[in-house]
């Protein structure tokens, strides 16, 4: 059965499901930074998914990717699978903007994270339920 991390339980909010990815919202309204997580078990390299499965992740991927840059006209995106903290297979999208609070550098530990208001989470839903249609089933909270 599909367990998030529970550190990624802890600095995320849920948006929904991909075929083979939860998206999750990074609570950090510095920048929109959303992570996929393939739902499945014991999974901490991209090689450990099968083949099928690693061209899906890059399918939804790239598709996210193409929809954020859309939605919030981002200069630039930073894409990454990273697991030096949370070893379970995450993917970062991230929407850069010139004046974002770390630009040009990486966003990790730049600036303190700051939280997301109501508001603010129930508009960026309200963004993606627009664009997000075909293959994605939205998680309510």
């Amino acid at each position: 059965m599909f367990a998030l991390d529970p550190r990624l339980q802890q600095d995320t909010l849920p948006i929904g499901d991909f075929p083979l990815c939860r998206l999750l919202l990074s609570n950090d309204s510095n920048y929109p930074w959303f992570i996929l997580v393939p739902r499945r078990d014991d999974i901490s390299e991209i090689f450990q998914l099968g083949v099928a499965e690693q061209q899906q992740l890059w399918q939804e991927t790239t598709a996210l990717a193409e929809t954020l840059k859309d939605v919030f006209d981002a200069d630039k995106l930073n894409i990454a699978a990273l697991g030096n903290v949370v070893s379970q297979l995450h993917m970062h999208v991230i929407v850069r903007k010139r004046e974002d609070a770390a630009w040009p550098a990486p966003v990790w530990g730049k600036v303190a994270a700051k939280p997301y208001e109501a508001d603010q989470i129930a508009a960026i839903r309200e963004r993606l339920r627009l664009v997000l249609t075909e293959d994605f089933t939205f998680l309510e909270g």
